[in-house]
């Protein structure tokens, strides 16, 4: 008996030490003790609440990463929220959309984040550091070897939109025009800018309203999309975790690793691979002046054939490398929630919650996940990672929504992918719309 009761006393102390909690002093939020990161929210706080938030991009900047950093924090550490529904992505997002919603963050402080993420090109600046040091870092075999066999999931993922969003709204009573021109084309579009707005000028051309009367019906559906788009991005990784056959865990196919530098840490390759992301994003607007491209597929393009062709010295590549992983480390919660701030409508994500409309857009991004998934299984790659960057960053808001998308897969390497699929993409669907608005008329 005494040692039955030694046994149950044994267990019970093993079973304390596995729950216990970790000592507040060990806890660290961006890598600073949470007590001093406390110190560092409360003087924002004060800072924003009493009118002295330092203008422009210090001002920003500040508030962009303090409180980016917490909501992080809070959605990485909140059941459900962190194992479905994307976790500190979504929380630092929508976090920061209700903040601007609810009057929360005074308007000049949402003005000022608002300027800094458009006008001012934080995420062109974060997106050029990702584009330029993911593909640099990839093996360039590889890189020739997915050459254009990437566009056939793209096409797999629109085709699968269509038909599920299709089949659901026929039998949810909408027609198949309202299912494919006014909810599925706009969630595949690209975004607002690629999207959205040359997709209104099209509509308008075709069926006579004013393009603003399109914009109000095409961005609730362009919202829900990437708010269905992040949560299915989580559920991706989730899912990759379960059934490691299904994933490459960041490579599209196998051996697409990027390369890590061996050489530490160095002050100066940091700033060489900051202007290199500079130089090359640069170039791309110069030639998207006079090429009918998106500026971001032909910096995709530049990079890409730089590293095919060796064009770029080994100490720039690493540069490069350096300086793409320490703007992911450093600056992702900051931009989500500027992504929140300045890109994320809280209103018309709220005004399209009929319980018909949400399944519809929860059809098309499911279309659009398993389109990917399967013609990229067909042509050799990872279903997952297909499905992520050629249905997901195809259904999202484009570039914010690529960061958030990958975010919460936890696949930011993957940025030139998600960005192929985005700008290209969007502009196939543009295509796609003027051929198939005739047939509804």
């Amino acid at each position: 008996m005494a040692e039955a009761v030694k046994k149950i006393i044994t267990a019970s102390e093993k079973k304390s030490t596995v729950y216990k909690l970790r000592p507040i002093s060990e806890t660290k939020i961006f890598n600073i003790p949470v007590i001093g990161f406390a110190v560092f929210l409360v003087l924002t706080i004060i800072s924003v609440y009493t009118g002295n938030l330092p203008g422009g991009m210090i001002g920003s900047l500040l508030v962009m990463i303090v409180f980016g950093e917490a909501l992080g924090w809070i959605g990485d550490r909140t059941p459900i929220v962190k194992s479905f529904l994307g976790g500190g992505a979504i929380i630092a997002i929508f976090g920061s959309a209700y903040m601007v919603y609810s009057g929360i963050l005074p308007e000049a402080v949402s003005a000022s984040v608002n300027d800094f993420m458009t006008t001012g090109g934080f995420l062109d600046f974060y997106i050029a550091a990702l584009i330029t040091g993911s593909i640099l870092g990839m093996d360039s075999k590889v890189l020739v070897k997915i050459g254009a066999r990437y566009f056939l999931p793209i096409i797999g993922a629109v085709v699968g939109a269509a038909l599920i969003a299709g089949i659901v709204g026929l039998l949810l009573g909408f027609t198949l025009r309202d299912a494919i021109l006014v909810i599925t084309l706009p969630i595949m579009g690209g975004g607002m800018g690629a999207g959205a707005v040359p997709m209104a000028q099209v509509y308008s051309e075709f069926l006579g309203h004013s393009p603003s009367y399109y914009i109000s019906m095409l961005v609730p559906a362009l919202a829900l999309g990437n708010v269905f788009a992040i949560i299915f991005a989580s559920l991706l990784n989730k899912l990759g975790n379960k059934i490691p056959s299904l994933t490459g865990n960041g490579q599209l196919i196998k051996g697409m690793e990027i390369e890590k530098s061996e050489a530490k840490f160095d002050v100066q390759k940091i700033g060489v691979g900051l202007l290199i992301a500079l130089l090359f994003f640069a170039t791309g607007q110069i030639l998207g002046s006079v090429i009918p491209l998106h500026p971001y597929a032909i910096m995709i393009i530049l990079v890409a054939v730089a590293k095919i062709f060796h064009l770029v010295p080994k100490s720039i590549v690493a540069g490069a490398s350096q300086w793409y992983h320490f703007v992911a480390k450093t600056f992702t919660f900051a931009l989500l929630f500027g992504i929140g701030v300045a890109y994320t409508d809280l209103s018309a994500v709220l005004s399209a919650l009929s319980l018909q409309y949400v399944l519809i857009v929860a059809g098309v991004v499911t279309g659009a996940v398993l389109g990917a998934a399967i013609v990229g299984k067909l042509v050799g790659f990872y279903p997952i990672e297909s499905a992520i960057t050629a249905g997901l960053c195809m259904a999202n808001m484009g570039g914010t929504g690529d960061v958030a998308v990958l975010s919460a897969s936890n696949r930011m390497q993957m940025m030139p992918f998600a960005q192929i699929a985005s700008r290209l993409g969007g502009a196939l669907i543009l295509l796609i719309s003027g051929l198939i608005i005739p047939l509804f008329l």
